[in-house]
């Protein structure tokens, strides 16, 4: 739903991602913990999940980003703002965002972090999106990258099981065209459930000592009845609030793209929308829940395969750790 004022929009005119070659199995986690290929496909969808061995997320980003480059004229030294969705930074500082800069040669570029969880793309994307409306930048970066590998606990069938590495890059510039690109968004927090997703120390809450490395609190924890049960409705919800709000049906809908946690919970959300399952983008099978890469990934491998059209509404969810959630309503740019 357009401002009256509004002069320009933010649109995605190129892609890219990265996901690095080892590949994590169901099999692989039936040799450590106790678990098994049925039960972990029924319950999340996932069959495989990718791990990087020797690097960090800035590394992942960097790729996705040179993986964008090679699909568009636009050179690294004409990008103006790098934006990173990231919950597993390299280090505190400096932020990944510089990191990435440095190794792409974005050398005019400014840029930062967000830190949203599996809704850090969306909300990275609206925030380029400001960026380019406001007429002061036209060429902005928005990476999703994680490296959950890192934060993963081995011994925990609950959580190892779901997460795995990657990244992937929009780019956004503008559009006179106030009917494409980025046309609306609902996004929120809830810091009330901080507790049921979250990671216990590190921070300055709980600083590291050998007591939270012993207690295993640099893991992901995470009470998955808890989250299973606000994620459902959380991501259902906004995605068919944002669909009224702008007078779409299941009918106009190209493809709902939703953050990849839980096949179930994805399910819930296309039949809330009145969408049905071939218009559904899915590749938690492929690559596991990769936090903020999910959505932009689905994008460029169901682009790059010519499923994705000029013109398609297209509206993306996601739901994570915060609370965070929220939807964004984008109308497809690229031939």
């Amino acid at each position: 739903m357009q401002s009256k004022n509004k002069l320009r929009n933010a649109t995605i005119t190129a892609v890219g991602m990265y996901v690095p070659p080892k590949v994590l199995d169901n099999k692989y986690f039936e040799q450590i913990v106790d678990t098994n290929d049925e039960w972990i496909v029924t319950r999340t969808g996932i069959k495989e999940r990718r791990v990087i061995e020797d690097g960090a997320t800035s590394d992942l980003a960097a790729r996705a980003c040179e993986d964008l480059f090679k699909t568009t004229s636009v050179k690294p030294e004409e990008i103006d703002c790098i934006i990173v969705a990231t919950v597993t930074p390299d280090m505190f500082f400096p932020a990944t965002a510089c990191l990435v800069q440095n190794k792409i040669g974005a050398k005019n570029a400014w840029g930062f972090d967000l830190s949203a969880a599996c809704s850090g793309f969306l909300f990275a994307l609206k925030t380029g999106a400001s960026l380019i409306e406001g007429g002061t930048y036209k060429k902005v970066l928005v990476v999703g990258a994680d490296k959950m590998s890192a934060i993963t606990d081995y011994t925990d069938r609950n959580t190892c099981i779901l997460f795995g590495d990657a990244a992937s890059a929009v780019l956004l510039e503008p559009t006179e065209n106030l009917e494409e690109g980025i046309v609306d968004q609902i996004l929120h927090i809830d810091g009330s459930g901080k507790e049921a997703l979250y990671m216990k120390a590190g921070g300055s809450l709980n600083p590291a000592t050998h007591e939270t490395v012993d207690k295993k609190m640099h893991y992901i924890y995470q009470d998955g009845k808890a989250v299973f049960k606000v994620a459902v409705k959380g991501m259902a919800d906004v995605s068919y609030e944002i669909m009224q709000k702008n007078g779409l049906t299941g009918d106009d809908v190209a493809y709902l793209v939703p953050h990849q946690a839980n096949l179930r919970i994805i399910d819930a959300t296309a039949e809330r929308m009145g969408v049905s399952k071939d218009k559904v983008m899915i590749n938690i099978n492929k690559y596991g829940n990769t936090t903020a890469a999910t959505i932009p990934m689905c994008l460029t491998e169901y682009y790059r395969a010519g499923k994705v059209k000029k013109g398609d509404n297209l509206i993306l969810a996601a739901f994570g750790a915060g609370w965070t959630w929220g939807s964004i309503y984008l109308k497809w740019s690229m031939e």
